[in-house]
Order: structure tokens, then sequence, then C-alpha cells
């Protein structure tokens, strides 16, 4: 993926996945060797309140469409709260105002995971709001293995390999 052919092939969002479960690792680690320390109330309170405004009234709305066009402002909604921006930006400010905390490990904890381990990332507006594998998307994949094959042999052949 580059500036010009935003998209992943299985392998590179592997990679990338690999990459957030190293976060999550870290994040989780963090909290565990502070866990006496982490006022859970909190916690939970970040961890629960990203997808209660982020994703569950998208999730709700989506399924609740016969077609499953729903508002764009509820990938607004998801983009904004699943977004390490924000995290950022919350956790700042709550460390502003009630001081630096180990339960804001919580936001990042949430975000990691939703991205090492469902492979969730920020929803563009064209797809459906929840997972689904539109045909558009299964034909471009098809093509393009096909052509990475046919340029591989290509290569292959000309000694450029």
């Amino acid at each position: 993926m580059d500036s010009k052919n935003r998209f992943e092939t299985k392998s590179t969002h592997a990679v990338a996945r690999a990459e957030w479960l190293m976060g999550l690792l870290v994040a989780v680690a963090l909290a565990i060797y502070n866990i006496e320390q982490i006022d859970w109330f909190v916690f939970v309170g970040l961890f629960v309140v990203i997808d209660v405004i982020g994703y569950i009234p998208g999730a709700i709305a989506y399924h609740r469409s016969p077609d499953g066009a729903i508002s764009k402002g509820y990938y607004l909604a998801y983009n904004v709260m699943h977004s390490l921006l924000t995290a950022g930006a919350i956790a700042l400010v709550w460390a502003l105002i009630f001081g630096p905390e180990w339960a804001l490990l919580a936001l990042p904890i949430h975000l990691f995971g939703d991205r090492a381990l469902f492979g969730n990332t920020l929803k563009p507006f064209g797809i459906p709001f929840e997972p689904v594998a539109t045909p558009e998307f299964v034909e471009f994949e098809r093509e393009y293995r096909g052509e990475q094959r046919v340029a591989v042999r290509e290569s292959v052949d000309s000694g450029r390999v």
C-alpha cells in the first residue's frame, strides 16, 4: 500500500494486524503490571464508551435497514471514536483534569484489540457498516491476484527476479 494505491493484500493486512498486536500486548502488559493501581470503574467506562458512541448505534441502524444503507453520520461516529487521535485527546484532557492514571490504558487496549484481533480499521463511507465483502472488492481481489501471477511470470521469464 502506498499513497497512490490505498489497499492492502491479505499478507500486508496480516502484518499490520501483527503490529497492532504488539501494541496490544504492550498495553495489556502495562495494565497487568499496574493492575492494583487501575480504577476499574474508569477503565471499563473508557473501554465501552468507544463502542457505545461509535459502533452500537451504527450496527443497530445497519441491521434495521432493509438494504444496509445508513447515514454517513454513523460512519463518522465510528471513525471518530475508533481513532487513536481521539483516544489521545481524551487521555490528554483526562490527565489534565483528573491526572494521569493507568485506567487510560483502556483506550489503546480497545483500539489495538479491534485492529489486531478483529482486523477492524476505520470505515470508508462506500462499504457496508458491518464487514461484508462487496462484489466489487471480490472482483478486484480476483483480478489483482491474476495480474500478480502474470507479472511474476513475466519477471521470471525476463530474468528480473
